[in-house]
């Protein structure tokens, strides 16, 4: 019996400097939660900015990861006002990621993206971030406790509630309240045209959005979800399980075989 193809899932990477050398990156645990949470093949992506194919590439792949960063979207890409000084920024992703997203929401090809990677898939898309929602009114603390040990920072930190009819509510088998981690300063404001507000935190900031009436699998998450520790979490596996579902149904669909996924 011949073996059936793996799905390929697109990972793009950050551009960063280390020891004055330039390096395209991708932390392992975006690499694993792909492999072992979704099924699927990851294939890393450099941040080839203004020099990328992006449709072409896009009809290679049968899905994109999009992962957390220390970076921030650069605001002139949503109309916001200049960052403060010392932001890290990361423009070589931005020209990546951005026309990669819709490239891949136009083509149905399904889209995960967690931290960083939901507040690209808003600007992408036509929505607008808060860069410092620790400094709204009414809002809490959402950024990482450095102060605690690497992996304790993923632990559950904050009640969401997941909104009825939604993909979410589908995947957790209930609306309502459940606990996240979070690590984020940057979140979206407005959100853009097409996306469903999945779940918000309890002081009101989106934390999770989806594209009903897109042409595949669309699914955002503030949270992190890839982690070790909320891997293990049920929502977390109904959410890789689902993706990697919509990955191999884009395969099969490439291949010419009917798809047995439906977006939910």
């Amino acid at each position: 019996m011949s073996k059936q193809p793996c799905p390929v899932v697109a990972i793009p990477a950050c551009a960063v400097e280390i020891d004055g050398r330039s390096i395209h990156r991708v932390v392992e645990k975006y690499v694993s939660c792909v492999i072992d949470g979704a099924g699927c093949q990851p294939l890393l992506v450099p941040a080839v900015g203004e020099v990328g194919c992006f449709d072409e590439m896009v009809s290679r792949f049968d899905g994109i990861f999009l992962t957390g960063a220390a970076s921030n979207v650069e605001p002139h890409h949503y109309s916001g006002t200049p960052s403060r000084t010392g932001t890290l920024h990361d423009p070589a992703r931005d020209s990546t990621t951005l026309p990669l997203i819709r490239a891949a929401v136009a083509a149905g090809v399904p889209v995960f993206a967690v931290c960083r990677g939901i507040q690209e898939l808003n600007v992408a898309l036509g929505g607008t971030l808060h860069q410092n929602v620790h400094e709204l009114p009414g809002k809490g603390e959402h950024r990482m406790n450095r102060a605690l040990p690497s992996d304790d920072r993923y632990h559950p930190r904050h009640p969401i509630t997941i909104q009825p009819g939604g993909l979410l509510e589908k995947l957790a088998g209930r609306a309502g309240e459940m606990m996240v981690n979070s690590l984020h300063a940057q979140a979206i404001d407005r959100p853009a045209e097409g996306l469903f507000i999945e779940a918000v935190s309890d002081d009101d900031i989106v934390e999770a959005v989806s594209m009903p009436r897109g042409k595949g699998f669309v699914l955002g998450v503030q949270w992190h979800p890839e982690h070790p520790i909320p891997m293990q979490w049920p929502l977390s596996k109904s959410m890789f399980d689902a993706f990697g579902a919509a990955c191999r149904a884009k395969l099969g669909e490439r291949h010419g075989r009917a798809s047995s996924f439906r977006a939910a």
